[in-house]
């Protein structure tokens, strides 16, 4: 009763919150002033596309029109404006009662607001020749409820892919791929926070400024081999001049299931099988024993008692497992100001993730389950120690408190048996728990049809901390004193991450009464009959223990970085120059391994003429571990040429429809050592010993395969000295433009990367198996990728104060195979080479046989041929050798990694509200998802539409099977279109800025209504982008994913 009325207060929170925003219009209608203006350059000309605004309240403003006038509504005599344009000086203009202004605007050469994070540095916009893209971290807040940057990035940046996998609590993050994949070693990018390469969830998105990417040659170059993939910089917020800026924020979260797998109740499902064995009787006679009476299935519907409801379950595992909503709660306090001494930016926040398993009382004292809490704090200061001397010191820290059953990883088997009912179990087997405090479970088949219910309820409390202590210092210098315009920097940052683990509530291997009601007889079947210690009947008791925990070594991570950094730019009339040298090391390693080692060595040049010519080189010496000495370092460089076509004279005629036209492109080399093996070109041996039990697994001899007496030697892995790095060929074109004072911008970019030499590991080598031992990794392997970007921005603002604005980006990226290891005598199908990395392959149905004559026309199978009947697929016999084999395995559909991705989000303000959405799609992507009706003599029947039967020849799935076992019978039904479009975000807020605002000490309120993931469109039967969460199987299910219903208020002092 208590949950029901929570849930009707809940539901009234979005109805009070529109009464709110109504209500602050009326407020705002009765305090208006209106104000007329022109805005003029520094020659007296009228501008066309000035933006006007509040100062305080961005979302009240308006743009100049065709003769440079504006009008716009303020509070009060008293508001201030902010007048602005590309190219000029923002000026501020005071109202004081002034109905009519007029303003001049001056020329800004520097134009400071435009510029990018760009590597080891700062870049004006205008000169930015790479493939780089850039957003900020006001953005990233809009992501309603989500906690981790990797989701919240999802469709903002054109070019970055996301995937998600699951909806565990602390283990969100999706996988992140920068113009798709070109490697199979890994394509994950390099993330930098503050120029050092952490983890991102070591940041909270409220202490994001701003997160740039660098995807082509002359981006990443500077980066080295660690940046082959593309590099992700994230830049924490850092504190100005002034008196202190305090920021609060607060947000609660719904969580509910997105989307599962369908399945019929339990009569409907006893109905097709049914059907099934009727179908089947010519193969297995048998079968008609399980056939089910009417009367029988109307008792599964409709039982009469309580004995009957046990007797005749109808379980819905979805609604037993997952409750109907989960809370996860925010809350952020960054503080900043500074005075000419020490500038500071401090921040804190928590963060909480409630569990979306219900709670199940298991009478042992526990409530076994999921959960994680998570607190970030940050300190950036910056110290002027002299007038060219400047200190920063960055200390940042998080602890991460998981909850998790005890001892259960989560890609385990053990792990997916807690959801695994959820996904495939049938409903008609038994129920969780029955009237007398008894578990339910299907003797027959325990792992195919668990009772996850008791799995998680008795599967004891671990609670994981992760602590995370990051410290770096950067001591600059201005050296203009021995040559204008020089500066060097040096840095070290020590990191370390301490994992402890174990502890908690052990409940391991402790049984509990576990029954099953037989559904024809009615017998009850109890698992546990005496207790195995002394024979006496069953008592289950509480016998868990508790774990104090241990630290986790092989997580433990210790991180030295340090750098030496040189600039220089001058400026010699039209002629602007730049140079720039940097060394940096690394030393990283975790538990008790050898530390690994890496050293760049890398430099930029730069030339800009009259801000219309620009050329850039980049270069990097770098040096890896992985290979031998003779191969240990390599140098890899690149170029880049850029033309500001809209600052040529014969441009000026259509300049006032295009503000802005840019030509770019890029070429260069960079190199990758991006695989797990160390020490590849060493040949390495292993041991073993014979032991007291005799289990060495090595040293057996003799006829009898008797323990040898003596430590045994063996080759293990073979090593190769001629292993060297893997490298990566980009070619980047891009234009960018402006139009009509800015009312449209964007990008459009062409990139091409042809890589080779990628390593190929020795246990992915077509070698015989008789060779003995691990063979050679080998630089064998070539990779082409390809594709476009498109990015439109719109941004519109009206006389009366609306503005409306747009984001619309698309990315298409493919890649194809040139070269790989494959064995020769393979057919070219199911080569690698040829094919993209990844490339899914099925066999290839083609419709139904519907009659026997079409039965036996069908290409004879190598396996089970005789249990073909009407109504399976008709397998295409690949490569017309007369026989359905493994050789009819041929290529279908796509790669796990959409190829193309689309986002359009769309939003206004006005007079304080303001709202957006957000949709994101993707498509040319595949993703394997096999649910089988009826496996292993389970009543699971998956909701797969209309099943074949002879009367429904053109049915959406073929008639399972009950006992008769036909092979290649799923033939590509399961190899799902992985496409879809959701509605990733949406948002409606109001902000306050006046009236009793003011009177509280604030300067403005912010209340948001917003939500993540709120609508889906897809074929696939679950919300599941990929399948790498859980053990990899789509069948065996993961934790699920995620909607979000997010309530939240920001304000600043």
């Amino acid at each position: 009763m208590v949950m029901k009325n929570v849930k009707k207060q809940f539901r009234k929170i979005p109805y009070l919150f529109l009464c709110m925003l109504l209500s602050c219009v009326t407020v705002y209608a009765q305090n208006k002033v209106t104000v007329k203006g022109v805005v003029l350059d520094s020659k007296g000309e009228t501008i066309i596309g000035a933006n006007i605004t509040l100062k305080g309240n961005n979302s009240i403003g308006t743009i100049t029109d065709m003769d440079g006038n504006f009008v716009i509504f303020v509070p009060d005599n008293n508001s201030v404006l902010l007048v602005s344009y590309i190219g000029m000086k923002t000026k501020e203009v005071r109202v004081a009662g002034n109905k009519l202004l007029k303003v001049a605007l001056e020329d800004d050469s520097e134009q400071l607001d435009e510029v990018v994070v760009v590597g080891y540095g700062q870049q004006k916009k205008a000169s930015v020749v790479g493939a780089i893209t850039q957003t900020s971290g006001k953005v990233l807040e809009r992501a309603g409820g989500v906690a981790d940057i990797g989701s919240a990035l999802t469709g903002n940046l054109p070019g970055v892919v996301t995937t998600s996998s699951t909806g565990m609590p602390g283990e969100e993050d999706p996988k992140i791929v920068i113009r798709g994949v070109s490697s199979w070693n890994s394509s994950d990018p390099l993330i930098l926070v503050d120029g050092i390469e952490r983890p991102m969830n070591s940041v909270d998105i409220s202490s994001v400024q701003s997160i740039s990417v660098l995807k082509d040659a002359s981006a990443t170059a500077v980066y080295g081999v660690k940046g082959a993939n593309g590099v992700i910089l994230i830049t924490t917020k850092r504190g100005n001049e002034g008196k202190a800026q305090i920021e609060v924020g607060a947000s609660m979260t719904a969580k509910v299931v997105s989307k599962l797998p369908r399945s019929l109740n339990s009569a409907d499902a006893l109905y097709v099988r049914n059907q099934a064995i009727e179908n089947e009787l010519g193969l297995s006679p048998e079968s008609w024993g399980k056939i089910t009476p009417a009367d029988i299935m109307d008792k599964y519907r409709n039982p009469s008692s309580l004995e009957e409801a046990e007797r005749y379950p109808d379980v819905d595992w979805q609604k037993e497992l997952f409750k109907d909503y989960a809370m996860a709660y925010n809350t952020n306090v960054n503080i900043s100001g500074g005075t000419k001494f020490v500038k500071y930016f401090a921040a804190i926040d928590f963060q909480h993730e409630g569990d979306l398993f219900r709670e199940w009382d298991n009478n042992r004292g526990y409530q076994a389950g999921y959960g994680y809490n998570r607190i970030n704090v940050r300190s950036n200061l910056d110290f002027q120690l002299t007038k060219t001397t400047t200190l920063k010191a960055n200390i940042a820290g998080s602890h991460g408190l998981k909850k998790s059953p005890f001892n259960v990883s989560d890609d385990s088997f053990g792990a997916s048996q807690l959801w695994q009912a959820a996904y495939s179990a049938p409903s008609d087997c038994f129920l969780p728990q029955y009237s007398d405090g008894s578990w339910g479970y299907y003797p027959q088949d325990s792992q195919g049809a668990p009772n996850s219910v008791v799995n998680l309820a008795l599967s004891g409390i671990e609670k994981k901390t992760t602590t995370r202590i990051n410290t770096d210092f950067t001591l600059e210098q201005d050296l203009g004193f021995f040559l204008k315009g020089l500066k060097a920097s040096a840095t070290i940052s020590w990191d370390n991450v301490f994992v402890e683990a174990g502890r908690g509530i052990d409940d391991l291997y402790h049984d509990t009464q576990l029954k099953w009601i037989n559904p024809d007889t009615g017998e009850v079947q109890y698992k546990q009959s005496t207790d195995s210690n002394n024979n006496f009947d069953f008592q289950e008791g509480i016998k868990w223990t508790t774990s104090g925990g241990s630290m986790a070594d092989w997580a433990t991570q210790r991180n030295l970085f340090y750098q030496a950094q040189l600039n220089w730019a001058g400026k010699f009339g039209d002629h602007s120059v730049s140079a720039m040298g940097v060394f940096n090391r690394t030393e990283r390693a975790m538990g008790s391994e050898f530390t690994n080692y890496r050293e760049d060595w890398a430099f930029r040049t730069t030339y800009n003429y009259a801000d219309r010519y620009f050329v850039e080189y980049n270069g990097a010496y770098n040096g890896s571990e992985k290979f031998s000495p003779d191969n240990r370092f390599a140098f890899f460089n690149s170029g880049a040429l850029g033309w500001m076509i809209s600052e040529e004279k014969f441009f000026t005629p259509v300049k006032k429809y295009i503000d802005m036209l840019k030509l770019r492109y890029s070429y260069g080399e960079i190199g990758d050592d991006n695989v797990s093996t160390r020490w590849l070109y060493v040949t390495q041996w292993s041991y073993a010993e014979a032991t007291a039990n005799g289990n060495n697994g090595v040293g057996m001899m003799g006829p009898n395969e008797e323990n040898s007496p003596y430590v045994w030697f063996r080759e293990k892995s073979v090593g190769n000295p001629d292993v060297h790095w893997e490298k990566a060929i980009k070619q980047n074109l891009g234009i960018d433009y402006s139009l009509f004072g800015g009312l449209i911008a964007g990008s459009l970019e062409f990139f091409h990367e042809k890589r080779s030499d990628i390593l190929v590991s020795g246990g992915s080598r077509s070698v015989p198996s008789y060779f003995g031992a691990t063979a050679p990794t080998a630089n064998l392997g070539k990779v082409r990728t390809k594709g476009y970007e498109l990015e439109m921005r719109l941004n519109k603002m009206f006389n009366n104060g609306l503005r409306l604005w747009g984001n619309f980006n698309m990315t298409h990226a493919e890649n194809k195979v040139l070269q790989y290891d494959d064995a020769q005598l393979l057919p070219g199908y199911q080569k690698t080479a040829g094919y993209a990395i990844g490339q899914d392959h099925s066999y290839i149905s083609n419709g139904y046989a519907n009659t026997w004559d079409e039965v036996i026309g069908m290409t004879s199978h190598n396996t089970n041929d005789n249990q073909k009947l009407p109504g399976q697929y008709v397998i295409v016999d690949f490569n017309g050798d007369g026989v359905i084999d493994t050789n009819d395995n041929a290529p279908y559909g796509y790669t796990g990694t959409p190829q193309n991705t689309y986002n359009a989000t769309l939003g206004f303000e006005y007079k304080g509200f303001s709202a957006f959405v957000q949709f994101y799609g993707v498509n040319n992507v595949s993703r394997y998802v096999a649910f089988n009706s009826l496996n292993g003599n389970l009543d699971t029947v998956f909701d797969e539409g209309t099943y074949w039967t002879k009367d429904n020849t053109g049915a959406d799935a073929p008639m399972p099977r009950w006992n008769s076992t036909p092979s290649y019978y799923e033939g590509s039904r399961f190899h799902y279109d992985g496409s879809y479009i959701r509605l990733k975000n949406a948002e409606i807020a109001y902000t306050f800025t006046d009236g009793w605002i003011k009177k509280l000490g604030l300067s403005n309120l912010k209340l948001y209504l917003n939500g993540n993931n709120l609508w889906v469109w897809s074929r696939m039967p679950d919300d599941r982008e990929s399948n790498f969460a859980g053990t990899g199987l789509a069948s065996q299910g993961a934790y699920p994913t995620l909607r979000r219903f997010n309530l939240g208020v920001k304000f600043n002092l």
